[in-house]
């Protein structure tokens, strides 16, 4: 079973007189274990996917599922708890609570979720040392750098042992040494937790390591080309359920 399912999902948004479908009758399946790269140009509807994906928008049409649950058919409060105990988000902008320190700032869904501090530190420390701040514990975010404050991000976004990890330019405030490591931390999870990874990029990198690629241009989905390890710019096809 699909650790992550949306079918025909749509979403749009009215901008003064005109309606933008941002996303446009998307149906894709991410299975246990697989890592998908997701690319497109500003303004093609990755993010929205992503936060469809999540949970944190509801779709005007089509369903998201995670494994047979219907994210629809949930109350507020149980859809709070599945994403904090299935999903894993990282967003563009790190959003971390300034004054606080690293360890404690990636430690926050396990404290949101009832885990005690004593317990929820190590963890938080251990995901820390994957990303290569071990030695940046005790500092707050205003005492990293930009790209120290997205691996605390990642970091939180994976303490929690998520079955499902969505990131949204992860790699964006990296240099390409570090954004290839949390590329490859991204699949080696995917790989030995039998997590499903999507993740939106501009990063070529992605492409080389991931198990598949999508184009989403226009709100539509397609499957991506390779070339040299990059994607091309248009796609032969649609994903599943799209037209060909």
């Amino acid at each position: 079973m699909s650790v992550l399912e949306l079918q025909e999902v749509e979403k749009r948004y009215t901008e003064v007189e005109d309606v933008v479908q941002a996303v446009d009758r998307v149906s894709m399946a991410l299975e246990p274990g697989q890592m998908v790269a997701l690319y497109g140009p500003s303004g093609s509807g990755k993010t929205t996917l992503l936060l469809l994906a999540a949970g944190l928008l509801a779709p005007d049409a089509g369903t998201v599922r995670y494994g047979d649950t219907d994210l629809a058919q949930l109350a507020p409060r149980d859809l709070a708890t599945l994403q904090r105990r299935m999903l894993g988000f990282v967003y563009q902008s790190p959003h971390l609570m300034t004054g606080v320190p690293a360890v404690e700032n990636a430690a926050i869904k396990l404290l949101a979720d009832g885990v005690g501090l004593r317990e929820a530190r190590p963890l938080a420390a251990d995901w820390l040392g994957r990303v290569g701040l071990g030695h940046r514990l005790k500092h707050p975010p205003e005492r990293l750098s930009g790209g120290e404050r997205q691996r605390v991000a990642i970091a939180r976004a994976l303490v929690n042992g998520p079955r499902v990890i969505l990131a949204d330019e992860p790699t964006g405030n990296l240099d390409s040494r570090r954004g290839r490591e949390v590329l490859e931390l991204l699949a080696g999870i995917a790989r030995e937790r039998r997590a499903g990874v999507l993740l939106a990029t501009h990063d070529p990198q992605a492409a080389e390591i991931a198990d598949h690629v999508l184009v989403l241009r226009d709100g539509r989905l397609h499957d991506g080309a390779r070339t040299a390890g990059q994607p091309t710019g248009e796609a032969s096809s649609e994903s599943r359920g799209g037209r060909r």
